[in-house]
């Protein structure tokens, strides 16, 4: 059997929105699409049964609730259920060990702050061995599209952009490689965004791209960006890439970037220690602050 894309479940809002989205994406990869609620149950003398059935009427209801609304809007998903004991955090890491992809909810916008972000999301993101994409509250089938008033002189239908974050000082083919397949499953763009910064002229070496007069830098940049991004061009010849190198912190310039985006696509490089779960600075910024969803994929 393929594997599933999996979606967490806990009645809220935000946990609806990622298991309507989870159906949209287990459609277009065609994969069966399960919904996973986790509870906590720890009993104390006298109210056992009680309490267990309790949690479990509530487990039962958030599945039903997000069923209900996925059979409304994604009819065609292949779709099952499971309830498992247990905090909610490793109950998804575990089941993300068996997925496909998985999907979790974030909160909505909280003023100057940007996205809050629970803590079971951040947990899963910093310890899932399998990407995981982190969907806002709100995000219905209609934010993954273009509008219709689109550029009254482009041809461009569908799918708004899949934006890539890449770093050119270690490109990593994981993550270069989930957002070209996103971006074909949706006949969208990509755009694949690299952000430079002045280097410190101490350790700079002869040949370095620091040594380069600033206005030629961003040219070297891309011809970088170009040629490592060549041989998936390649691999998905009806993808259109638009490159983009732009000087500043690369969390700011992919925030910018993702406006307007149906999918932002980062990289989180894995420890090596389980017991260190680790998001990355880079990541932690898109997933606090981009609007679109946004994908995290662990390399080594």
């Amino acid at each position: 059997m393929l594997p599933p894309v999996i979606a967490g479940v806990d009645g809220s809002a935000e946990s609806l929105a990622a298991a309507e989205w989870a159906a949209r994406e287990a459609v277009r990869r065609d994969r069966p699409l399960r919904l996973v609620h986790a509870w906590n149950w720890h009993p104390r003398q006298g109210d056992g049964e009680i309490a267990g059935a309790a949690q479990r009427h509530l487990a039962q209801r958030s599945l039903r609730q997000a069923e209900d609304r996925i059979r409304r809007t994604c009819p065609a998903v292949k779709l099952d259920q499971e309830q498992v004991e247990g905090p909610a955090t490793a109950a998804l890491l575990k089941a993300a060990e068996q997925a496909d992809l998985l999907v979790v909810g974030s909160r909505g916008l909280s003023g100057f702050t940007g996205f809050l972000v629970g803590s079971v999301a951040l947990g899963v993101v910093a310890g899932a061995g399998r990407p995981v994409v982190l969907v806002r509250a709100g995000e219905e089938a209609a934010d993954e599209h273009l509008p219709d008033d689109y550029g009254a002189e482009s041809t461009r239908t569908g799918y708004r952009d899949v934006v890539l974050g890449i770093d050119l000082a270690g490109p990593c083919d994981e993550v270069i490689e989930f957002a070209f397949e996103e971006a074909r499953l949706r006949g969208a763009r990509l755009k694949a965004v690299h952000a430079w910064q002045q280097p410190s002229p101490i350790g700079l070496g002869s040949g370095d791209i620091g040594l380069v007069k600033r206005p030629d830098r961003a040219e070297e940049w891309l011809g970088f960006l170009t040629a490592v991004l060549q041989v998936w061009r390649e691999k998905y010849p009806g993808v259109e890439v638009v490159e983009t190198v732009t000087e500043g912190r690369a969390a700011s310039a992919l925030v910018r970037a993702a406006s307007g985006a149906s999918l932002l696509v980062v990289g989180r490089r894995r420890t090596g220690r389980p017991t260190v779960p680790r998001t990355g600075p880079v990541a932690h910024a898109a997933i606090h602050h981009v609007g679109c969803p946004v994908a995290v994929v662990p390399h080594d």
